[in-house]
């Protein structure tokens, strides 16, 4: 499919898939909640943005994360006259995503750490993001001996993937673990006091899983418009790294083989004279585009590391074309939040993702860009070369865009919608808590 005809959508549209004509603020504080611990393990933008607002309502925030795992870090700065403070955790090794044994000795010497810094912090509540599944089972058994309410901030379904990758390794063993990680993780759901999660898709998965729908809230990923503001194509990044004037096919963010790397170095054959394609990452997808190169050299695919937070908008600003991507079989567990920040860049997307998939389905109804299918490698090649010669149909989605993304992402408007999970999480775990001391 190519570029959707719809525009931005109004400002009532907030995050959740559902229409909210209503803003309602909750005071946590007369709630008895003030000091409130957002725990990101990855250290993504949106998170420490929601920190942020939680802090400019005054509550006490604190801010942790994990130092030692790759990733695009957000903007860690702290608003003056804010109780916020940012806590990075190292493990003293730098985090081992892809070897299991390695990774479940980090994954739990990691949640020891966490709990030291939870106990002398003594929060109200805490809502966890993206901690892998082991550091979240340590601690989510301290919350449980300390009688603390907690959130469940569902990012992907983590035990779906892993499981999906062991069976693709190594057959029937790999799925009897993935069966074991998938109990973890839909234990870990049953005995968060709320779960937020990014979209709807996951939420037959989760009522199959046996959660309370009533502790479940949606609340889709966002961009800080603040952090991202647009660029112009001519900037210093452009400058620094040689571009000139060259057409610039762009992939930034987390690329692991469930992005289907393959696809970008097919992008470069087929723009060779025409066209540079950037990839700026570091992981599997990375190196096996490296692989790929070195069997097949191509003089304009270049890869670079992960880039300065700082020079993070005129990365984007520096595009023609933003590239995403994602494997068919993620369709339905894995969101890509890069295209979120796409969208505030004002630059038209290219995206092979399954239709499914939500991330799609903003760009399709923000009208941002054009969307095929993971298997379209035809569809995916021609929808990347009408973009490079139709120069008013990258004016038309990038602008869209933008105006989406001004539209829709609020952070106050989201924050509110965190205090009302924060408020019923609370209250779910008073009573809770008086059968448990009867």
């Amino acid at each position: 499919m190519g570029i959707g005809e719809t525009g931005a959508m109004p400002a009532t549209r907030v995050a959740s898939g559902r229409v909210e004509d209503v803003r309602t603020v909750v005071d946590l504080r007369s709630r008895g909640v003030s000091r409130v611990l957002v725990h990101d393990f990855a250290g993504h933008p949106f998170q420490i943005d929601l920190s942020r607002a939680l802090a400019r309502r005054g509550h006490v925030v604190q801010h942790v994360y994990c130092r030692s795992y790759t990733s695009g870090k957000g903007r860690f700065d702290v608003d003056e006259g804010t109780d916020l403070r940012v806590v990075p955790v190292d493990v003293g090794e730098s985090f081992d995503r892809y070897s299991p044994v390695r990774r479940v000795r980090q994954e739990a010497a990691y949640g020891r750490r966490f709990v030291q810094i939870a106990s002398r912090f003594r929060p109200d509540v805490i809502v966890h993001c993206n901690v892998p599944l082991v550091a979240m089972s340590v601690a989510a058994a301290w919350c449980r001996r300390q009688g603390l309410p907690w959130i469940f901030w569902l990012q992907d379904l983590h035990s779906v993937a892993m499981t999906a990758e062991a069976t693709k390794r190594v057959g029937r063993l790999g799925r009897r673990m993935g069966a074991g990680f998938e109990a973890l993780e839909r234990r870990l759901l049953r005995q968060a006091d709320g779960v937020v999660s990014i979209t709807e898709d996951f939420l037959p998965t989760l009522e199959g899983w046996g959660i309370d729908p009533d502790a479940c809230t949606v609340i889709e990923n966002w961009a800080p418009l603040a952090d991202l503001p647009t660029r112009p194509r001519d900037n210093g990044w452009r400058a620094s790294q040689g571009l000139g004037d060259r057409f610039v096919y762009l992939y930034t963010g987390t690329l692991g083989l469930k992005h289907r790397p393959e696809l970008l170095h097919r992008l470069a054959e087929q723009s060779v004279g025409e066209a540079e394609v950037v990839v700026v990452s570091e992981g599997l997808g990375e190196q096996r585009l490296r692989e790929m190169l070195a069997e097949r050299p191509l003089p304009n695919l270049r890869l670079l590391p992960f880039q300065p937070i700082d020079r993070y908008p005129d990365v984007l600003g520096a595009a023609d074309v933003l590239v995403a991507l994602l494997e068919p079989t993620a369709g339905t567990f894995s969101v890509p939040s890069k295209v979120l920040s796409y969208l505030c860049a004002g630059r038209p997307v290219l995206a092979a993702i399954p239709p499914e998939n939500l991330a799609a389905r903003t760009i399709e109804r923000a009208g941002a860009g054009w969307v095929v299918s993971p298997r379209d490698e035809e569809g995916f090649l021609v929808g990347a070369k009408q973009l490079r010669v139709d120069a008013a149909l990258r004016e038309r989605a990038g602008r869209r865009a933008r105006a989406y993304a001004e539209a829709t992402f609020d952070t106050e408007i989201i924050a509110d919608r965190f205090q009302g999970v924060i408020a019923r999480a609370v209250g779910r775990r008073a009573p809770a808590a008086a059968r448990r001391g009867s």
